[in-house]
This record gives C-alpha cells, structure tokens and sequence, in this order.
C-alpha cells in the first residue's frame, strides 16, 4: 500500500503561549486547543510524515521552523466536546533565518498563500511551492 504524497502545513502559536524554543525543549507536543471548524478539518487531513511551518503569530509574525506530524487526528484532551481534535507534533529544524508575514506578503511566488487570504485561520494548508519558497527564503533545506 502506497502512501500519500506528503501535505504541507502552517500552524501558528503566539510564542507567550507556545514559542518553538519550548517545543525543541519539549521535543513533541500535542496541536491542541483549535476551535474553528476549518482548521480543525485541517488537523484531521493531517498524514504521518506531514511537514508543518512553526509560526510566530502576533509577536513576531514570522515561520521561524519546520514539524513534523508524529501522529494523527485524536480527540483533543482540553475538552469534552469530542469535536475537536488534537495531532502530534516534533520538530525537525529551525529555520535559518525567520520569514516575516512582511516578507511573505512582499513575495510575487507567494501570492494566493493562505496564510494571507485566511490571515485568521490558525491552521492552513500550503502547497509545496509555497512551502519550498519559505523555506528557501529562510535559508533553510526541508
């Protein structure tokens, strides 16, 4: 049985809550607390082996890092509304250099990203173009 051909992802966090220093501390953590039907729809489209950018939402605005999805859709542990699901997440690499929400906005290759059309969505799907071209923005190799 063949697999999918690997999803890309960008999650957001606001580092006061949940920076990727803590998550390369922690070494795996747990994608909860999503409550937009959307994103939580996102969660569950979610594969092993997933790549998914680390963004700094609010302060900061940038993708400073690269996950990886360790395990899929479950109930989330933060509620009892069976709903809402949490993934597994670990870390596989800072970015070189982090690629500001200014600089991916000023970028032609990136126009249409949802990170821009869905500014709100917490959990949004990337192409793989648009997913080589962070990464290429911010020095790093996927």
């Amino acid at each position: 049985m063949s697999r999918k051909p690997r999803a890309y992802w960008l999650a957001k966090s606001e580092p006061f809550k949940y920076a990727w220093e803590t998550f390369v501390e922690d070494g795996s953590t747990y994608w909860d607390g999503v409550r937009n039907a959307e994103a939580r729809n996102n969660l569950r489209t979610m594969a092993l082996g997933d790549r998914v950018l680390f963004y700094h939402s609010n302060e900061g605005k940038e993708v400073v890092g690269i996950a990886e999805v360790t395990r899929t859709a479950y109930p989330d542990p933060t509620t009892d509304d069976e709903r809402w699901v949490a993934v597994d997440l670990k870390p596989v690499r800072e970015l070189r250099e982090p690629v500001s929400l200014a600089t991916i906005k000023q970028d032609p290759e990136l126009e249409g990203i949802a990170l821009i059309r869905r500014s709100r969505l917490s959990v949004i799907p990337l192409s793989r173009e648009h997913y080589e071209r962070i990464l290429k923005l911010g020095r790093t190799r996927g």
